[in-house]
């Protein structure tokens, strides 16, 4: 029997009031790719820190190919090998992408010799890169692409991989998993986390699920189906959305000739857009990341304001209102950065419930807050949506990204709103989370309520949109109904490549 290329044998750690990992064991093989599934808050974030040195295990040991391996941090474990991709990207935009690629190097050679490389390597795996273009100019999957290169420059024996095809297109995914078997062929290991099971079966050789920090189970994806894998990792009968039939209103949101320039120096102004949305209906918008997704969010928001009739709610002209004077009205949203934008990171979930439900709440009075009341709707939150959390009082920043996304997304559904903008309401959440929240907007829309949902999750947008629109480089592509469109269509319209021309609904 030959030796693993690593192997854990009984990681745990712990943290105030949770068992992140309790005595997890399992082995990756030489050119394996292994699949790490899991709820959020399942412990697999702080499971593959461990193996990158972020976080020093509280008992266990771990082998590289059959030696002690323990790594006091992530300079470390480069050096043993083993590389990682986060899903966050850690890149500045004002840089190029070889200075970019240089600053993750211990000694970076000359920048010409550097950019060579970055070009043969880039080009070797069907991934090609520019070193010398601006990494604010990139899309979200060339971004990607600095962050595969960044790690394959190091010639890894392990890569960690955590949700690589969340900011990508069908064709581009495409293209990943043709890189990833290339490197499985020449001998490297992957460990792949992601939430998207189908993906889990068409690549990963193996499966190690987790639940509650233990390891519950393992398989083989593509002898197991979707389902099946959900159902082991929640340890309970998966649900499914159901979409109840539901005729339309009057229009709630209207929006036309909208053109605005992005407050970012690398962000995308959007173009003469126009649609509306009539009270229970939920248009689906997909697009690439960096397509105006987030410039969308903002002026529909009241963050970026505009023309007073640009933007009409029961038909009154809010383009000039800002965010909490159309909260009031009952138009909310929720951003697609949890971290900074949703939810302040230092502060508890009991403040950031009050962030934004002061108003719709009555979570103040005369300039004083009422902090039971506050308490107890953060309380209705965090139950209502399972948030995985010892109590409210804690911050937003000790939360798994997918249970910070359950609380955002509950926070401003229990509003009640009359219009709801979301952006990315299941990004990095488990299966059953993501069900939950889906159901959660569809049960929305069924009170009557106009749903946008601003998604690069093209199943999603099947699964709870009456009609979809494409955004990109910042024009709205005139919706269609969801009926009888095909992913692949979508991709294409996404991608830009259905010759879109703006259209009034």
């Amino acid at each position: 029997m030959t030796t693993p290329l690593l192997s854990l044998q009984g990681l745990t750690k712990a943290y105030p009031g949770v068992v992140a990992n309790d005595q997890v064991s399992f082995d990756i093989g030489e050119g394996e790719v292994h699949a790490l599934l899991g709820e959020n808050g399942a412990g697999k974030s702080t499971l593959v820190k461990m193996i990158y040195g972020l976080v020093k295990p509280d008992s266990g040991t771990m082998l590289l190919r059959g030696q002690p391996f323990a790594p006091a941090e992530p300079r470390a474990a480069r050096a043993d090998g083993i590389a990682m991709v986060f899903q966050h990207f850690s890149l500045f935009d004002a840089l190029n992408v070889a200075e970019n690629i240089a600053l993750g190097m211990e000694n970076p050679p000359k920048m010409s010799d550097l950019a060579t490389r970055i070009r043969e390597v880039s080009e070797t795996y069907g991934l090609p890169l520019d070193p010398y273009r601006t990494v604010g100019d990139l899309s979200a999957g060339e971004r990607q692409r600095v962050e595969i290169i960044r790690c394959l420059l190091q010639d890894p024996k392990l890569l960690i991989m955590d949700e690589p095809t969340s900011v990508l297109t069908p064709q581009e995914v495409e293209i990943l998993f043709e890189t990833l078997n290339k490197l499985r062929a020449e001998g490297t290991s992957i460990l792949y986390i992601s939430h998207k099971l189908e993906e889990i079966r068409t690549l990963c050789d193996h499966a190690t699920i987790l639940r509650l920090g233990k390891n519950v189970g393992e398989c083989v994806p593509a002898e197991t189906s979707a389902r099946d894998m959900a159902e082991m990792m929640v340890g309970s009968t998966l649900q499914t959305p159901e979409r109840s039939g539901r005729d339309f209103g009057e229009v709630a949101l209207d929006v036309s000739g909208l053109s605005v320039p992005s407050p970012s120096e690398f962000g995308t102004a959007l173009r003469n857009v126009h649609m509306t949305v009539r009270k229970g209906e939920v248009l689906g918008i997909g697009g690439v990341a960096g397509n105006g997704q987030d410039e969308l969010l903002g002026v529909l928001s009241g963050e970026i304001t505009t023309a007073a009739d640009a933007i009409k709610f029961n038909g009154q002209p809010i383009g000039l209102l800002g965010p909490t004077t159309r909260r009031k009205l009952g138009v909310l949203t929720a951003p697609e950065e949890r971290l900074g934008h949703a939810a302040a990171p230092d502060m508890s979930l009991t403040e950031n419930a009050l962030l934004t439900g002061s108003v719709r709440e009555g979570l103040e009075n005369n300039g004083f807050l009422k902090w039971a009341e506050t308490k107890s709707f953060a309380e209705k939150i965090i139950s209502a949506f399972d948030v995985r959390t010892p109590g409210p009082e804690n911050a937003a920043r000790s939360l798994s990204g997918g249970n910070l996304q359950k609380f955002v997304i509950g926070r401003e559904v229990l509003q009640n709103p009359d219009v709801l903008v979301v952006n990315q309401p299941t990004w990095g959440v488990d299966a059953a989370a993501a069900a939950s929240i889906r159901q959660a907007i569809l049960d929305l829309a069924a009170k009557g309520t106009a749903v946008v949902c601003i998604s690069q999750d093209l199943d999603e947008l099947m699964e709870i949109s009456d009609s979809f629109a494409a955004l990109n480089e910042g024009r709205l592509s005139a919706p269609r109904p969801t009926t009888g469109l095909t992913v692949d269509e979508i991709g294409l319209m996404m991608g830009g490549a259905h010759g879109m021309e703006v259209a009034h609904v």
